[in-house]
């Protein structure tokens, strides 16, 4: 669980947002510095190509989760299956729309044998 607390001067943007189950959060990796082309990922223990994995180090510090949205209480949004660190600077919010993103997938590349293992888990040691 987590919570999203806005300016109070972006309530107003907040009209009718309640009505969407997940919402998708972009945000700066502001506790990042520097990365590396190559790096072990999370759930799995070979050296990647950065642009396969999620790492949160990369030239941009830009991060992107899809999170589920249980209340909206004035500029203050409740949030679930949220994978930011408390005080992450907020970019953008904008609702999650699956016919907007109709993509099906036909391949994760590595992940395909890593996602056996995530269910539950949220970090390893790295992200602590």
């Amino acid at each position: 669980m987590g919570r999203i607390e806005l300016a109070d001067c972006y309530r107003d943007g907040l009209k009718n947002l309640d009505g969407f189950s997940h919402l998708i959060l972009l945000y700066h990796f502001h506790r990042s510095c520097g990365y590396e082309l190559e790096v072990t990922p999370f759930l799995d223990s070979q050296p990647r190509g950065l642009f396969s994995t999620r790492a949160r180090k990369r030239p941009n510090a830009i991060g992107l989760s899809v999170v589920r949205l249980t209340a909206v209480r004035d500029a203050v949004l409740e949030v679930a299956e949220v994978d930011m660190l408390d005080g992450t600077p907020l970019l953008d919010i904008k609702p999650y729309v699956p016919q907007l993103n109709p993509a099906e997938v036909d391949r994760i590349g590595w992940f395909s044998a890593a996602v056996t293992g995530l269910q539950g888990r949220t970090a390893d040691e790295r992200f602590r």
